[in-house]
């Protein structure tokens, strides 16, 4: 066999390797027959060295148990456990403690087992269930993901979760159809995880209704939506925008959102986009007020949810000055990577902050 033959061959052998590998990770059973004779093992050298090998080496496969196995599976490693370690401390010369290490060994299984019936009701065994979590987390910021734009204009946000955690009931859809940029920034009530996974229903929901429905029906389709979900004492805000990237003009509609505000770069000035429309979720048939106005070269608009701009201590009409004055300072270098600066400068600790930008940008 010649060389690169020789080099084929070990490829292949990789791999089947590889593959088997993989197999082995995915099979549960396996898992389970590995630890039961990590357990089995474990005990048996506790018993016949009982002075280089503690009783306490059976927590470890009993832990791995509960990241790796189903809850049944699980739930006959951790009696099998028990059973061994309760005949290893038994077997202990008499002046040696032997409940205590038992009992703790108990409440590990007790622990591992619980965690483990959580999983079994989502049918998500091992650790898998926080691997969906996190898929769901990155499908909610995939879902965000603004739209690329023609030339002259530009646009970013930024999202900040309350207390640092990786899930925020603020969320940002958007969509761009015959020259027109749409874009709603929701805030979701509710803070964490539980938030999160209405922001992630919901974004899936608003970001196929945007772009749809006409944009005048837009909250409409929303409210509809919110309450067939018959969620209690749950609702959401929302600031919509449709901008036609011709010719600059926009509409901003709110339900129980900040309003949005506008950069006036020939005047230096900001302005408040104030609209009226009640919370998703809360009226059967809403009116939500609309908001015209125009971008010209040079201009911006801003939208924000109420952690950037109202605390216990802040009103929302401080909280808007205070933002507008962080925004000022962007200016200069036409707002690019502006979203970030103000989440951070602005944002409330207590609360999901986010920021949304549309800049037209200036002629040459």
């Amino acid at each position: 066999m010649n060389r690169s033959g020789g080099l084929a061959e070990v490829r292949r052998i990789g791999r089947r390797v590889d593959a088997l590998v993989r197999r082995a990770r995915r099979s549960h059973h396996l898992a389970f027959a590995a630890l039961l004779l990590t357990t089995l093992a474990g005990g048996a050298f506790s018993l016949a060295w009982p002075s280089q090998v503690p009783a306490s080496l059976l927590v470890i496969p009993l832990l791995l148990g509960g990241l790796l196995l189903r809850f049944r599976q699980l739930l006959a490693l951790t009696l099998i456990s028990l059973a061994a370690g309760s005949y290893i401390v038994m077997s202990r010369p008499p002046e040696l403690p032997k409940t205590g290490f038992v009992l703790v060994l108990g409440v590990v299984g007790w622990i591992v087992i619980t965690s483990a019936k959580v999983r079994n009701r989502l049918g998500v065994p091992g650790t898998r269930g926080e691997s969906m979590l996190m898929e769901l987390r990155d499908t909610l910021t995939a879902q965000g993901e603004l739209p690329n734009l023609p030339s002259g204009w530009w646009a970013d946000y930024a999202i900040r979760s309350a207390g640092g955690s990786t899930f925020s009931g603020d969320f940002v859809v958007s969509t761009t159809r015959d020259d027109l940029l749409e874009i709603a920034l929701v805030d979701v009530s509710g803070k964490g995880i539980d938030a999160g996974t209405r922001a992630l229903l919901l974004s899936g929901a608003f970001g196929a209704l945007l772009g749809v429905v006409r944009v005048e029906e837009f909250l409409p389709s929303a409210n509809q939506y919110l309450r067939r979900q018959d969620w209690d004492d749950d609702f959401a805000t929302v600031v919509h925008v449709a901008v036609d990237l011709k010719t600059g003009d926009f509409d901003v509609r709110t339900a129980g959102h900040p309003p949005a505000i506008q950069f006036d770069a020939w005047s230096g000035r900001w302005q408040t986009r104030d609209t009226d429309g009640p919370l998703l979720g809360l009226v059967e048939t809403p009116d939500f007020e609309l908001n015209h106005g125009h971008l010209k070269p040079g201009d911006a608009l801003f939208l924000y949810s109420d952690g950037m701009v109202e605390t216990p201590l802040r009103d929302i009409g401080r909280g808007t000055d205070r933002l507008a004055g962080h925004a000022e300072r962007l200016v200069a270098q036409g707002f690019q990577g502006g979203a970030s600066e103000l989440v951070d400068a602005a944002g409330g600790p207590g609360d999901d902050s986010a920021v949304v930008i549309i800049h037209r940008k200036p002629h040459g």
